[in-house]
C-alpha cells in the first residue's frame, strides 16, 4: 500500500427505502461534513422504493442549497439492496472514491475526514469504520446483557477480510482494475451481498483497512430492540454464512465437504447454545441465556443454509 497524494471526486452514496424522515435528518449532516475536507464531495441518494418516495425529500433539500449539484437523486426501482448498491457503482463509475452509508446512520464529527485520511495514508481498496448503536427506546435488559448491538472494534489500521456496506469506502479505480465486480443479486433480499463483495476484494490481494475515527451512529428503532428481532437476525446471519461459504465452492466434491462441515458447525452451535441458554435460565444469568439463545438460533440458520434453505429477511413490505 502506498500514500495517495491526490484524491479526486468523492461520492457519498446513501441507500434509502421508505425512510423520508431519516433522509431529511441525514442530508444536512453530510453537507456539514464537507466543510472539514478539501476534496470535491457530493451526495447521491439511491432510492430503492419502486414508488420513488424519496424524490420529493431530496429535491426539496437540494433546492435550498447554494449548490444544488451537491446532492443528486437516483431511482433504482428493482427490489433488493444489491441492485441499489450496484446502481451506486454504476453512477459513481467516474468518481475516485465511493462511500456507502445507510439512511438510518449518522456520521460523527470526524467521520468523512477520517475515512479519506485512512485512504490517503494506506492507498487501500476499501476502508470501514465503527458503527455505534443509538437506541430509540431503552432496550430489553436481555439485549443489553447479550451486547447484541455492540459491534466488535479493531485497532486503527487493521486489515479486515470483509466488511458491511453501512460505512464503507471503496476506491473505484481499484474496483475497475479487478474487473466487473458486482454485488450479487442472489443475496439482494436476504442480506450478505456486501460480505461476498468485500471478500472478493480481499481475496484478490487488495486491502480493506479499519478507520477507527470514521465512526457512524446507527439509530436502533424500538422494533429492533426486541428478542424476536435479535433471534431473527441471528438466524439470518447463520443462514447467510452457510450460503456465502458455499458460493466459493464450484467443485461438487468440495461443495459437499463444505456442506457437511457447515452442518456439523450448525449442529454444534445448536447443542452448545441450547445448553448455555438452559444454564442461563436455571442460574438466572441473562448473559448466558441471551448469548446461548443467539448461538443456538444461528446454528439453526447455518444448518438450513447448508442444505439450500434461503431466508429472505428483506422481503418487500419490510424496510431494507
Amino acid at each position: 500500500m502506498t500514500v495517495v497524494d491526490q484524491v479526486g471526486h468523492v461520492v457519498i452514496a446513501v441507500l434509502t427505502y421508505k425512510r423520508p424522515a431519516d433522509l431529511a435528518e441525514l442530508l444536512p449532516l453530510l453537507i456539514k461534513q464537507m466543510d472539514g475536507v478539501d476534496e470535491q464531495v457530493s451526495v447521491m441518494v439511491i432510492d430503492n422504493d419502486p414508488a420513488a418516495s424519496a424524490r420529493e425529500t431530496v429535491a426539496g433539500f437540494a433546492a435550498v442549497l447554494d449548490d444544488a449539484s451537491l446532492v443528486t437523486y437516483v431511482h433504482e426501482p428493482t427490489p433488493g439492496i444489491a441492485y441499489a448498491r450496484n446502481r451506486a457503482l454504476d453512477e459513481a463509475a467516474d468518481a475516485h472514491l465511493l462511500i456507502f452509508l445507510d439512511d438510518d446512520e449518522r456520521p460523527t464529527e470526524t467521520w468523512l475526514q477520517s475515512m479519506i485520511e485512512t485512504y490517503r495514508r494506506t492507498g487501500c481498496a476499501g476502508a470501514a469504520g465503527p458503527v455505534l448503536p443509538d437506541y430509540e427506546t431503552e432496550p430489553d435488559p436481555w439485549i443489553v446483557a447479550g451486547g447484541f448491538f455492540v459491534r466488535k472494534q479493531f485497532p486503527d489500521g487493521a486489515e479486515r477480510p470483509a466488511a458491511g456496506s453501512g460505512n464503507l469506502l471503496l476506491d473505484v479505480r481499484q474496483l475497475n482494475e479487478l474487473g466487473p465486480l458486482r454485488f450479487d443479486p442472489e443475496f439482494g433480499l436476504t442480506g450478505g451481498s456486501d460480505t461476498v463483495f468485500t471478500y472478493h476484494i480481499t481475496r484478490s490481494g487488495r486491502k480493506i483497512i479499519w478507520s477507527e475515527g470514521a465512526a457512524v451512529v446507527d439509530k436502533v428503532p424500538s422494533k429492533r430492540s426486541t428478542r424476536a428481532w435479535v433471534l431473527q437476525r441471528a438466524f439470518r446471519n447463520g443462514n447467510g454464512q452457510s450460503r456465502i461459504e458455499l458460493t466459493w465452492q464450484t467443485n461438487p466434491v468440495r461443495k459437499m465437504v463444505t456442506r457437511l462441515k457447515l452442518t456439523a458447525g450448525g449442529l454444534a452451535r445448536i447443542a452448545f447454545g441450547g445448553l448455555r441458554a438452559a444454564s442461563g435460565l436455571l442460574s438466572r444469568s441473562k448473559v448466558h441465556h441471551a448469548r446461548g439463545s443467539r448461538t443456538m438460533i444461528k446454528g439453526f440458520g447455518m444448518l438450513c443454509g447448508a442444505w439450500g434453505v434461503v431466508y429472505t429477511e428483506y422481503g418487500r413490505g419490510k424496510k431494507s
